[in-house]
């Protein structure tokens, strides 16, 4: 009872407040009268029996709702509690109509008294089945509330703590009744609290349930954060009014380090998977270390640096550990290395900013890009390149880098450097995981780095194979202009099987060569130098076209056969595959035969002919001027290592300016095309013939359409220059004693008219041993001709076949040392076969101003 404001002593009784007991608990009265008959029915009866008041008022109750057995019972009962006895008990009841009984009924009867002093009751009635679920639901909702092993609290309406158990009490101390009326700011800090406050109004207001709400805070019992995660939800009254909201929390500390540690796992598998897909893509040292840094900046650190040492980058072949092995201690701490890569997440200006204390020794800044450095002795950098172990690196007071691994770059038990990961303050130190990450990724780019080396060691062995296979990149010939390009079809190691020379022969004569040995990469290559160098050798001895491609197939059968020998077996030999071990088999043997094609063609610049011969190879291109490009036609014999067929000759007269082209079928063969279409497409790109040698190599290989890295190519082209006709000397001589001063008079007036003065003494003193050799040993009509180009040729042809051999004189001798002065005043000399003799040859070469040479006593005394 309450008084109302603004009325003076007006009393008024105010309603239960919604959520009370009897919003759960099935209550109903009503009363007897003297005469035993229901006189007053409430409401709630009419609720509990489901009988209106109109049908009960006037009836007997025992009659009307108790069991035809019970009845007699109730009769007295009935009759007691009128004399003045209360009553209080379980009394089974049905509905009017029903034959069974429908429920029990906890009865308390209270005698009262009508207004005229007879004797009446009052019934209070509650249903026993509503009590028993009120009392299993209290004992549900007690043991949940305060058995639960998790944190259970009530918030009332105003947000203030209402009720909690005992388990949230041991997490923030005291007992469970000490946090009545506490509120959220009581728990969390501030930025947290705000949030749960603004969650539990909304809760509240909508009621719409809060899942798993992740809150941070401490507690008394642990001074490092913790994690919670909040189930809200509204709770509401019997008769549907909210009263507060329910709170469960759940401690997942564990639950969220876990997270955060299979997080960091994720994290550090997506690095590897990131790190093995871009690092390594390139063979260079340098792109691979900044490969590193782009995968470790910002994924991983802040700050990155790569050092390699500086005898790796310069191609030292050193020993292991003289720069850097894990076994070796070099001398002075560490060697010299090249800071190659940096990376910075922080500013593009750190590295003039932030001091690099050991890398210099002092506050002087970190290494810049590109220089060559140290580490001191004792430094955590210089240990790790020693021990081939991680080092950490103590952060810089005054700087802001707050954490720094120092790892070394191990590749295949050798240290090639040292990768330097820093975080900034403000980011998470570097943990043991973050070690052995750091560990595994530079030891990644370590391996990569290692093959770049392995591979540039081995690149420049097969460049150095490959050019000294090759001739010069400026090749030069009597009467020709020369220019030449090669393009390996294995990219990687830049050599291959396909090869051109430019061999200079006696007279001013040159011999072209160009070949392709079947097959690609390093074993053809070997092979094509064999072969080259047999090609040399045969040209060496003059041979014509036909028989140096003869014995070249000789050569070439022998390749791969154990011991040199030659394999028939079909292929035209007589010899005899030698055994090989029980292993290998015969295909395996007959794998390795060594197929090639070549063209071979001997060029005269006095005749401006040229003779050529061909096994197997594409014919050669001849552009004359004003004149289409034609495709030669030499008979093309068999490929070299076939054998048993003979190679033919074509000699051809080529006009002067006209422009000569060998080539291998890399340049005009592809999958996509047929071989003819690349001949046209060869011979439609020459069609400018006049302009520099150069750039019609240039022409033809950008035209061409050449997909290159399916096949070697090798293109080899010379433009005709013949000896103009006044830098010949050409003489008959009859075969008679005085052809030999007739030969000095020869030879000393057109040198004279060549203005070759210094020449004539020497020259006359030569062609006198020559014309008297070929007098004396020779036969048929003498031939002189002397030749001026890039040097002085002199030749003597005879009929005689027998050729001229040096030979040392005895002292008695009156003869016998011509050859020897000849050998000996000469810069080269020889002979070679003709169709109808030989010629004997010697070269001098043209004088440059300064005096000759005089020649020691021991030069003159070896003629004697």
């Amino acid at each position: 009872m309450s008084e109302i404001p603004g009325t003076a002593g007006t009393v008024v009784w105010q309603s239960s407040p919604p959520g009370s007991i009897y919003d759960y608990i099935r209550v109903a009265s009503f009363s007897i009268g003297p005469d035993g008959l229901i006189e007053q029915w409430s409401r709630r009866a009419a609720g509990l029996f489901g009988i209106a008041a109109d049908e009960a008022v006037g009836k007997d109750p025992v009659e009307a709702f108790m069991p035809a057995e019970l009845r007699s019972d109730g009769h007295r009962r009935v009759g007691e509690i009128l004399d003045g006895k209360e009553w209080t008990g379980l009394v089974p009841f049905r509905m009017p109509g029903a034959e069974a009984v429908h429920g029990v009924a906890e009865l308390y009867v209270m005698p009262s008294e009508t207004g005229s002093g007879e004797r009446a009751a009052v019934c209070i009635v509650v249903d026993v089945r509503a009590l028993r679920r009120i009392e299993t639901d209290l004992a549900a909702s007690q043991a949940i509330f305060g058995q639960s092993p998790f944190g259970f609290v009530l918030f009332g309406t105003d947000f203030t703590v209402v009720r909690a158990n005992q388990r949230f009490a041991t997490v923030f101390g005291g007992l469970a009744d000490d946090h009545r009326g506490r509120t959220v700011d009581d728990y969390l800090a501030r930025p947290e609290a705000e949030r749960l406050t603004a969650t539990l109004k909304r809760v509240l207001e909508t009621g719409e349930s809060v899942t798993d709400l992740q809150l941070v805070g401490t507690t008394p019992r642990h001074a490092e954060s913790r994690h919670w995660s909040m189930n809200l939800y509204r709770v509401h009254s019997g008769a549907g009014r909210p009263i507060g909201i329910a709170g469960l929390a759940t401690d997942v500390t564990r639950r969220h380090i876990a997270a955060r540690e299979a997080a960091s796992a994720r994290r550090n598998l997506a690095l590897l998977n990131e790190a093995s897909a871009r690092i390594g893509n390139s063979l260079d040292l340098e792109t691979t270390a900044r490969e590193l840094l782009d995968v470790a900046v910002p994924g991983f650190c802040d700050l990155a640096s790569v050092d390699l040492y500086q005898g790796l980058l310069t191609g030292d072949e050193a020993p292991p550990g003289s720069w850097g092995s894990p076994r070796q201690e070099p001398v002075g701490g560490s060697a010299e290395l090249r800071r190659v890569a940096f990376a910075s997440a922080v500013s593009d200006a750190l590295p003039s900013t932030v001091p690099d204390t050991a890398a210099t020794g002092g506050d002087t800044g970190p290494p810049a890009l590109g220089a060559v450095h140290r580490y001191p002795f004792n430094s955590p950098c210089a240990i790790a390149l020693r021990t081939g172990h991680v080092e950490d690196v103590p952060g810089d007071e005054r700087g802001f880098v707050q954490s720094t691994l120092a790892v070394p770059m191990v590749a295949h038990d050798t240290v090639v450097g040292l990768v330097r990961f820093s975080r900034t303050k403000g980011s998470e130190p570097f943990g043991e995981r973050d070690r052995a990450l750091a560990t595994e990724l530079a030891a990644r780019a370590a391996v990569c780095i290692d093959n770049a080396r392995l591979y540039r060691r081995e690149h420049e062995r097969a460049l150095i194979l490959q050019r000294s296979l090759l001739p010069p990149g400026d090749p030069e010939a009597a009467g020709l202009d020369i220019a030449c390009r090669y393009l390996p079809g294995n990219a990687a190691t830049e050599v291959g099987g396909d090869w051109f020379d430019v061999i200079e022969l006696p007279g001013h004569r040159t011999a072209l060569v160009v070949g392709d040995v079947m097959g690609r990469g390093l074993r053809a290559a070997v092979a094509m130098g064999e072969l080259r160098t047999a090609v040399r050798t045969l040209a060496l001895l003059d041979l014509e076209p036909a028989e140096v491609l003869s014995a070249l197939d000789e050569v070439a059968r022998g390749l791969g056969t154990p011991g040199g020998s030659t394999a028939s077996d079909g292929f035209g030999g007589g010899a005899q595959w030698p055994s090989r071990a029980s292993h290998r088999s015969r295909d395996a043997d007959l794998s390795e035969i060594y197929l090639a094609t070549c063209v071979y063609a001997v060029y005269d610049s006095v005749t401006r002919r040229c003779t050529f011969a061909n096994a197997g190879h594409l014919p050669p291109v001849v552009v004359e001027p004003g004149e289409p490009a034609l495709l030669l036609d030499v008979p093309p014999g068999m490929p070299l290592g076939v054998g048993g067929e003979p190679f033919e000759e074509v000699e051809v007269e080529l006009k002067e300016g006209a422009l000569l082209a060998l080539y291998t079928d890399g340049l005009v063969e592809s999958r996509d095309h047929p071989l003819d279409e690349g001949l046209q497409a060869l011979r439609n790109a020459l069609v400018e013939p006049a302009l520099p040698l150069e750039d019609v190599c240039d022409h033809v290989l950008t035209t061409l359409d050449t997909r290159h890295g399916e096949d070697d190519i090798a293109l080899l082209m010379a433009r005709i220059q013949g000896l103009p006709a006044d830098a010949v000397g050409d003489w008959r001589l009859p075969r008679e004693p005085r052809s030999v001063g007739r030969a000095r008079e020869l030879a000393r007036g057109r040198l004279i008219a060549w203005d070759l003065g210094d020449l004539v003494d020497t020259t006359e003193l030569l062609v006198s041993e020559l014309v008297t050799n070929a007098l004396r040993y020779g036969e048929g009509e003498i031939r002189l001709r002397l030749l001026r180009d890039r040097t002085l040729v002199c030749e003597v042809w005879d009929a005689g076949l027998v050729q001229p051999r040096r030979r040392r004189a005895r002292d008695t001798d009156e003869g016998g040392r011509g050859l020897q002065l000849v050998g000996l005043l000469s810069a080269a000399w020889g002979s070679r076969r003709t169709p109808r003799g030989k010629t004997v040859w010697f070269e001098l070469p043209l004088p440059d101003g300064q005096p000759a040479a005089e020649r020691t006593v021991e030069e003159l005394l070896s003629m004697f």
